[in-house]
C-alpha cells in the first residue's frame, strides 16, 4: 500500500515557485540570471505599513487571534469593500487568511465534492486547477481567445456549464497575462451566471490595483448585485501594498460560508500572523497615494517590455491592461532550433534553453494551460528588463 495521499499525485508543485528557486539556485552558483518568474514587486512595503507592525509589537500585540482574523482588520477590509468597490458587508462576512491562496484553498475544500465541477478560464493561475483536485472536484478549463486578449467569450462560460458546476473562478486583471475585463465584458458574464442560480463566483481580485490607460477595474457582485448571495469576493494587500512575505489575504461572502471557511481554518493554520494583521490594518486605513505612483512605474515597465519583446524574431506580445504580468506567443519559434543546438518543439523547450543559454527565467505557458506562450513578470528594475529583453532578442535572432 502507497504510503504518500493518493489526492496528492493529483496535483504537481507550483511551476512559478519552481522557477524562482531555480533562478535563485543559479544565482548562488555565480551564474548571471535575470528573474522574470515572480510576481512579486520589487518596492519595498511602505513605511507608515512596517512602522504599524513594529508598534503592535511593543504593545504585545503578540497573541493568538480569532482563527480568521481580528475585528479591527476585518472592519478595515469591510470599509475598503464599501469605498472602493461599493459592495457592503460586515465583519461576519469576511475572513483572513495566510495569503490569498490560503483564502482560495479554504474555500474549495470547504465546498466542495467528488466529481463536483469548477469553470477555470485559460491561461489561469498555476494553483487554480490544482487547488480544485485537493478538493477533489474536477477542473472544466475555459480557453480564452487570443485575439480577444486571451479573455473567455459569454458563449464559451455558458457551454461549460453543467448540472455538477459548482464555481466559476475569475481573475481581472489576470495572472499570467494582464489581461482585464472592461464593465460591458464583465457584464455579459454575469448574465450568462444570473442564467444558472446554481453556479457561485469566486473572484479574484488580487490585482485591483495595477491597472492601465484608463482601464477601469470592476468585480461581479458590484457590476451584477443579483450576484451577491453567491459570490466569494477575494483580495488580499500582497501586490498593491508590497506586502507578499506579510502573507495576508482576504475574503467577503455569505456568512454560511465564511463560517465553513473559519471551520475549516480553525483545524488547519489558525489565526494568520498577528503582527501581519496589524500592518494590514494600516495599508487599508493608511494613505493611499502611493498606489498611484507604482502603477505608474508599472505602466512605464509594461510599455518597456511590450516594446522589446514585440521587437524580438517570432514573438508577439499583447498590451494588456493590469498586473505586472505580459504572456507573449512564441508561436513562430515552436520547431526551431537555438543557437546552443536545443530544437524548441514546445514553450518548456523555449524557457528551458532561454534559462541555460542567456540566463533569463521565465515561466513556460503550458504551466498556465495554453501555449505556446510564456509569462514575464515586470515587477523588476527598467535595468533588469531592458538587458533580459536584449537577451530574450539575441537569443530568438539565433533561432533557426
Amino acid at each position: 500500500m502507497p504510503f504518500l495521499s493518493e489526492t496528492l499525485a493529483r496535483v504537481k508543485p507550483s511551476p512559478t515557485v519552481a522557477v524562482t528557486q531555480l533562478a535563485a539556485e543559479l544565482k548562488a552558483q555565480g551564474r548571471d540570471v535575470i528573474g522574470l518568474g515572480a510576481g512579486e514587486p520589487d518596492f519595498d512595503t511602505p513605511d507608515n505599513i512596517k512602522a504599524a507592525a513594529i508598534a503592535a509589537i511593543e504593545a504585545g500585540k503578540t497573541k493568538y487571534t480569532a482563527p480568521d482574523g481580528i475585528i479591527e482588520l476585518k472592519q478595515a477590509i469591510c470599509d475598503k469593500f464599501k469605498r472602493e468597490n461599493g459592495l457592503g458587508y460586515v465583519p461576519s462576512q469576511v475572513s483572513v487568511s495566510t495569503g490569498g491562496k490560503q483564502v482560495l484553498f479554504n474555500a474549495l475544500l470547504a465546498t466542495l465534492n467528488p466529481g463536483d465541477e469548477v469553470i477555470i478560464p485559460a491561461p489561469y493561475w498555476v494553483s487554480y486547477p490544482d487547488m480544485v483536485r485537493l478538493g477533489q472536484g474536477e477542473p472544466v478549463i475555459v480557453e480564452g481567445e487570443r485575439q480577444l486578449g486571451y479573455k473567455i467569450t459569454p458563449a464559451a462560460l455558458e457551454a461549460a456549464i453543467t448540472p455538477k458546476t459548482k464555481w466559476f473562478i475569475f481573475n481581472s486583471p489576470s495572472n499570467p497575462t494582464g489581461a482585464g475585463y472592461n464593465r460591458d465584458e464583465l457584464k455579459a458574464l454575469t448574465d450568462v451566471l444570473m442564467r444558472h442560480p446554481h453556479v457561485w463566483v469566486m473572484t479574484d481580485d488580487m490585482y485591483e490595483h495595477l491597472a492601465y490607460d484608463g482601464f477601469d477595474f470592476v468585480t461581479p457582485a458590484q457590476i451584477e448585485p443579483g450576484l451577491y448571495d453567491r459570490t466569494l469576493t477575494v483580495n488580499g494587500v500582497s501586490k498593491a501594498y508590497a506586502m507578499t512575505g506579510w502573507r495576508i489575504g482576504y475574503a467577503a461572502g455569505p456568512e454560511h460560508l465564511i463560517a465553513a471557511m473559519r471551520k475549516l481554518q480553525s483545524q488547519s493554520t489558525t489565526n494568520p500572523s498577528t503582527i501581519s494583521q496589524w500592518a494590514a490594518v494600516e495599508a487599508l486605513n493608511g494613505p493611499q497615494d502611493f498606489l498611484a505612483e507604482r502603477c505608474d512605474a508599472f505602466l512605464r515597465r509594461r510599455d518597456l517590455v511590450v516594446a522589446g519583446l514585440n521587437a524580438c524574431p517570432g514573438i508577439d506580445c499583447a498590451t494588456p491592461e493590469g498586473a505586472f504580468y505580459v504572456y507573449p506567443s512564441i508561436a513562430d519559434c515552436i520547431g526551431k532550433t537555438s543557437a546552443g543546438g536545443a530544437l524548441i518543439e514546445n514553450d518548456e523547450a523555449f524557457a528551458k534553453a532561454l534559462l541555460e543559454e542567456e540566463g533569463v527565467a521565465v515561466v513556460f505557458g503550458a504551466a498556465f494551460g495554453l501555449s505556446p506562450n510564456f509569462r514575464v513578470s515586470y515587477a523588476t528594475s527598467d535595468a533588469a528588463l531592458t538587458e533580459a529583453c536584449a537577451r530574450i532578442k539575441r537569443f530568438c535572432e539565433g533561432l533557426r
